[in-house]
């Protein structure tokens, strides 16, 4: 089973912790099953990251989608050694071929993510996205592509602090 991951950066500390329980859970339930999990990901910081690292935990595999050869640079600098990590442990990475990393390229990225996943997990509180390429537009695409989504929104989660 390939799942695509797409969510909200920049949660609060608790509802990182809300999340990342979630995540965990949903990942040890389907390998529970026995399905052999490939996490398929971009690996930004927040829930591209704490899914790979779920999956990879639990024996999965990782498959990296790079959005932008700058796409590295636009994260956080706190983030870069779990993304260069993430991209070590990955399988297979696959590109856009894009170079700058903005909201196009970001979305590109993700048409791309949602095309190699059978379904996608989406750490969304179902609000409108705050900008090209958000959770929102990349629920609509696989929605649209006939790719099944799976919301992941503890409750008591905030996407403000």
């Amino acid at each position: 089973m390939r799942l695509g991951i797409t969510g909200h950066r920049g949660l609060p500390a608790a509802t990182e912790k809300l999340v990342r329980d979630a995540l965990d859970a949903e990942v040890e339930r389907r390998a529970a099953g026995g399905s052999d999990l490939v996490a398929v990901s971009c690996i930004a910081d927040g829930p591209d990251a704490w899914f790979a690292q779920s999956v990879l935990a639990h024996g999965g595999r990782l498959e990296v989608v790079i959005p932008a050869k700058q796409y590295r640079d636009g994260l956080p600098v706190e983030h870069h050694g779990i993304y260069d990590e993430l991209m070590r442990r990955a399988s297979e990475m696959h590109s856009t071929g894009l170079v700058e990393s903005d909201s196009q390229a970001h979305m590109a990225g993700s048409e791309i993510l949602v095309g190699l996943a059978d379904e996608v997990v989406a750490v969304w509180d179902s609000q409108p996205a705050r900008g090209y390429g958000g959770t929102a537009d990349v629920v609509a695409y696989a929605k649209r592509t006939g790719i099944p989504v799976h919301v992941v929104w503890p409750a008591g989660a905030s996407r403000d602090g």
